[in-house]
């Protein structure tokens, strides 16, 4: 930031009855240097300011101050927000340029830290969706960022690693499979994250795709293979081993949003166990994300939610599985050719991010990295 310097010469000069000329002349400088000076077009050197000084008897700080310091307000800029719930005026937000858009992404503190940010929210806008950003620096063309939207609780294992192997930041927008897919169709994210199963087949996320993205050419990566089920207290102190234990008083359920895999799963399960969704104290309570809802458990707020083994294991809680779900990443053919995304494909082909999510997270990475379509 360049620095302010506040110029009292002409004023002294005057008040000492010297003329511009003749301080000049006293000085060795030109009288046109003299006029600069004080116009701040021309900052002096230590000689000529400390002979300013003698020829004026002053001090050197009665001619040139510093300006006090202020920080430069944050530019403004209209974007698009992406997320789950609706935003809030001060909200941190990462962001990114996909295509033509220009998108944020709100993100959360962690109990220790402040997360990375770009910007603020400075005004939440009239349409839904809007917001007009106070970003901290301008910018810049040559970060290589991806945006991924999902509710893969493991995603920041992969995030850090492709960061510190390739420079690429892998920003990741916290939502459900259905509202990812729909982002990645109004070409808002560069990667969807998605674990939708068919009925009538038991195929993830294939049959979805053809039937939305009719006329898109996808691309369609593995992840990995999670278990999904039922997240309680340590011990199971209420037995829940099915959906018919859901029924009615004393559980505490906390739901996952609509157009979740989780809550899909939760109405089938329901429909085949016969039990009406009204039987289940909490099925409109909502929790976004897997570990948004295991919290909810931790916290004492509920007895049990729906979620992966990973979210259970990230707590310390119990888990009832029920599920084994294929979770990919689906995107555009021509997004694939990105040389960041070929940099996040070279990750999932690493042993030790293998490792990583078989012990962190419980996942089957047999078929990671694996092309579906």
């Amino acid at each position: 930031m360049p620095t302010s310097i506040r110029n009292y010469l002409g004023a002294v000069r005057r008040a000492r009855g010297v003329s511009a000329a003749e301080l000049a002349r006293r000085v060795g400088v030109s009288r046109q240097t003299i006029h600069a000076i004080e116009a701040g077009s021309y900052i002096p050197n230590t000689e000529v300011t400390l002979k300013l000084s003698r020829e004026l008897e002053v001090q050197v700080a009665e001619l040139f101050a510093l300006e006090p310091e202020t920080s430069a307000a944050p530019d403004a800029i209209d974007s698009e927000v992406l997320s789950a719930v609706p935003a809030q005026k001060g909200q941190a937000v990462r962001i990114c340029r996909v295509g033509e858009h220009l998108v944020s992404i709100p993100v959360q503190s962690a109990p220790y830290y402040l997360p990375e940010a770009d910007g603020v929210i400075a005004r939440v806008g009239r349409s839904a969706g809007r917001a007009e950003l106070a970003v901290f620096a301008p910018e810049d063309p040559q970060q290589k960022k991806i945006t991924l939207a999902g509710c893969d609780p493991a995603i920041g294992l992969v995030s850090s690693m492709v960061e510190k192997l390739s420079g690429v930041e892998l920003v990741s927008a916290a939502a459900s499979s259905r509202l990812a897919l729909n982002w990645l169709k109004e070409g808002k994210i560069h990667i969807a994250g998605s674990h939708l199963e068919d009925p009538a087949t038991g195929e993830f996320n294939l049959p979805y795709l053809r039937l939305v993205f009719p006329d898109d050419d996808l691309a369609v990566v593995t992840f990995a293979r999670w278990e999904e089920g039922f997240v309680i207290a340590a011990g199971n102190p209420l037995g829940i081993r099915s959906a018919g234990d859901l029924a009615g008083a004393p559980v505490r359920f906390v739901n996952r949003e609509q157009g979740s895999g989780s809550r899909g799963l939760l109405d089938r399960l329901l429909a085949e166990a016969g039990v009406p969704a009204r039987r289940v104290t909490g099925y409109d309570r909502v929790a976004c994300g897997h570990l948004a809802a295991a919290y909810a458990v931790l916290a004492g707020e509920a007895d049990c939610c729906l979620a992966t083994r990973s979210a259970a294991q990230a707590f310390g809680l119990d888990f009832v599985p029920l599920r084994s779900e294929r979770y990919d990443f689906v995107m555009r053919r021509q997004t694939l050719e990105m040389p960041a995304v070929q940099s996040l494909l070279d990750v999932l082909q690493r042993a030790a991010l293998r490792r990583k999510l078989e012990t962190l997270a419980g996942y089957d990475t047999a078929q990671t990295g694996s092309v579906q379509a």
